[in-house]
C-alpha cells in the first residue's frame, strides 16, 4: 500500500541559459531556456514493531518514483524481504519546511527489524561505497535477499541490443543529458521497467522498488545500465537475485570478482556492435 500527496518537485527545472558558438566573425550568442535535472536530498525512514520511524538512510536524488526508490533500497540493502513492505508514504512532521516536506519517505516494515550497523547513523549516499577487498567481497553476498537467477540470460545478440532499447526510454536523459539510467530486462531484451535518476545507484534501486511495489519479483534476467558498472551496483544485484548486469561502460576490478562470485553475468562496453564478457 502507497500513500501520495498532493504534489511534488518536477525531475527538470527551467532555467535561462547563453549559448556561445561559433568562432570570430561566425561567433554568436544565443539566449535561450534551458533544462536540468532536479537534484534534491531524500530521507529514508523505517517504521517496524509500531516503534517511531528510524532514520535509514539519506541520498541525493532525483524527484519521483520517491516510494520506488524507498522500497528499492530497503530490498537492496538486505534490511527488508519485498513482502515485508507494507506501506510508504511521504513523512508528514509538522517541524519540517514546506520545501522539505516531500524530501522525507516513511517506510513501514511488517514485524520487527533491525537496520543493519551501516544503516544506524545518520549518513550520506554517495556513488562510492567506501569497501574494497575479499571480506567486503563476503559481506556483499552475506546481505544478498534472494537465491541466484535461476533462469535463462541475455545471449551475445540480445546483450548488444539493450543499451540502445534503454536510450530509447530516457526521457529525462533526452531533456537535460544529466541522468543515468538502469533497466530490468528479460532473457529476449523485454524491458520491463526503466527508471532515470541523477545518481546510478538510486536508478537501480528505483528498477527493483518498482517492482516490489507491483507485486512483481525483484529478481530478472538482466540489469542494464546507461554507464559504469560499480561494486554497489553488482552488490544491489546480487541482494535482488538478477541474473546479468550490461553496461554501457567498464566494469571496477571489485565489480568484476563480486560478480564472478555472485554468478552473475557481466558485460561492458556494450554497443550495437561490440560487448565485453568479464568471465
Amino acid at each position: 500500500m502507497t500513500i501520495e500527496r498532493a504534489r511534488r518537485p518536477g525531475p527538470s527545472v527551467r532555467t535561462r541559459v547563453v549559448e556561445h558558438a561559433g568562432h570570430g566573425d561566425e561567433a554568436a550568442e544565443i539566449a535561450r531556456e534551458d533544462r536540468l535535472v532536479t537534484e534534491e536530498p531524500l530521507e529514508i525512514r523505517v517504521r517496524t514493531g509500531g516503534l517511531e520511524p528510524r532514520r535509514a538512510w539519506v541520498t541525493m536524488r532525483t524527484p519521483g518514483h520517491d516510494f520506488e526508490l524507498a522500497a528499492g533500497w530497503l530490498v537492496n540493502e538486505g534490511v527488508a524481504a519485498p513482502g515485508a513492505i507494507e506501506q510508504v508514504a511521504y513523512c508528514t512532521d509538522t517541524d519540517l519546511d514546506p520545501e522539505q516536506e516531500f524530501n522525507v519517505v516513511t517506510v513501514a516494515l511488517r514485524g520487527a527489524a533491525d537496520l543493519p550497523h551501516r544503516h544506524t547513523a545518520a549518513s550520506a549516499g554517495s556513488s562510492a561505497c567506501g569497501v574494497c577487498g575479499k571480506d567486503s567481497v563476503a559481506e556483499a553476498l552475506q546481505v544478498r535477499s534472494a537465491a541466484p537467477w535461476p533462469g535463462a540470460r541475455p545471449d551475445a545478440d540480445v546483450v548488444r541490443r539493450l543499451p540502445e532499447a534503454l536510450r530509447e526510454r530516457q526521457d529525462l536523459f533526452a531533456r537535460t543529458g544529466g541522468v543515468h539510467a538502469a533497466g530490468l530486462a528479460e532473457a529476449d531484451g523485454t524491458l520491463l521497467v526503466v527508471r532515470e535518476d541523477v545518481g546510478r545507484h538510486n536508478a537501480v534501486d528505483k528498477v527493483v522498488g518498482a517492482r516490489v511495489l507491483a507485486g512483481e519479483p525483484a529478481a530478472a534476467a538482466c540489469l542494464v545500465l546507461s554507464g559504469r558498472v560499480g561494486f554497489e551496483l553488482v552488490q544491489k544485484a546480487a541482494a535482488s537475485g538478477i541474473g546479468s548486469i550490461v553496461a554501457v561502460g567498464a566494469p571496477t576490478s571489485l565489480a568484476a570478482r563480486l560478480a564472478n562470485e555472485a554468478g552473475i553475468a557481466l558485460w561492458g562496453f556494450t554497443s550495437p556492435g561490440r560487448s565485453v564478457n568479464y568471465c
